[in-house]
């Protein structure tokens, strides 16, 4: 595909020029393009126009002594790779720390594009390019992760959309703001390796407990019921666009069903 064949699609599918859009992708999924990622990048940022805001998510996982990923590659470790891991670690630094393979190439395309800003976030950012970048980026709590002061919560305010393409809806990263917007939630101990003059150090805060294996079951029965989703196939991809703030509203009351916190409707 080109970029004028992107542009055309993407506006076919209904990105307006001047929104606010999460992308989330896999350009695997969408298949062969001219030029890469850099031309899908460019394609939406075109169609978003000189108004238009366009934000990916930027997560440094590896950056932690507790996530899924850490654990996981830590089994079998003994004690002494384990502490040669804690001090390899280089601190994390907005301009610098690439995004994690773990959220798809193109976030990290939208982190290094040229006027680009990323949030503070050592373990959870976000990166934008556009008219509402600093405003989106520029608070970011660190017990607050996905919260409501964050970039994800400001973009709720502001009425955002997610754009998916090839994502499925258990990657839909807006659940987390529904997820904390449930009373009652577990909270962990979090670890990350932060700048400190010239050198780094370990922080350790508690925050939200953020898990994503219920989102696909979630996002099924959010989309049965939602009336602003928007579906086309783009390349190779199944694409969505998903109005972030329908999405999370929708959320919230089945979390709260599950938790046997509110009664069925």
């Amino acid at each position: 595909m080109t970029r004028s064949q992107l542009v055309d699609r993407f506006s076919e599918l209904g990105v307006r020029p001047g929104e606010v859009l999460l992308v989330q992708a896999s350009l695997r999924a969408l298949g062969p393009v001219a030029g890469g990622g850099d031309t899908v990048v460019a394609a939406l940022l075109e169609v978003l126009g000189p108004r238009g805001t366009l934000v990916a998510y930027t997560s440094t996982p590896e950056n932690s002594s507790t996530s899924r990923l850490v654990t996981t590659m830590m089994r079998g470790w003994t004690p002494e790779q384990v502490s040669a891991w804690r001090a390899a670690m280089p601190p994390f630094d907005p301009d610098e720390t690439p995004a994690s393979p773990t959220v798809g190439r193109l976030s990290e395309l939208v982190r290094t594009h040229p006027g680009a800003l990323r949030s503070s976030h050592p373990q959870s950012s976000f990166a934008a390019v556009g008219a509402r970048a600093e405003e989106i980026t520029e608070l970011h709590e660190l017990t607050c992760h996905l919260g409501e002061r964050s970039p994800l919560g400001r973009m709720y305010e502001i009425g955002a959309r997610v754009l998916t393409i090839g994502v499925p809806m258990a990657k839909f990263t807006a659940f987390h703001l529904a997820d904390l917007r449930v009373p009652d939630g577990r909270v962990r101990h979090y670890g990350c390796v932060v700048r400190d003059g010239e050198g780094g150090r370990w922080i350790h805060f508690d925050g939200p407990h953020l898990d994503d294996l219920h989102f696909q079951e979630l996002g099924d029965e959010v989309l049965r019921v939602a009336t602003g989703v928007v579906e086309a196939r783009i390349g190779g991809a199944d694409c969505r666009l998903i109005p972030m703030r329908e999405a999370v509203d929708l959320a919230v009351p089945v979390l709260l069903r599950r938790r046997g916190t509110a009664p069925p409707e």
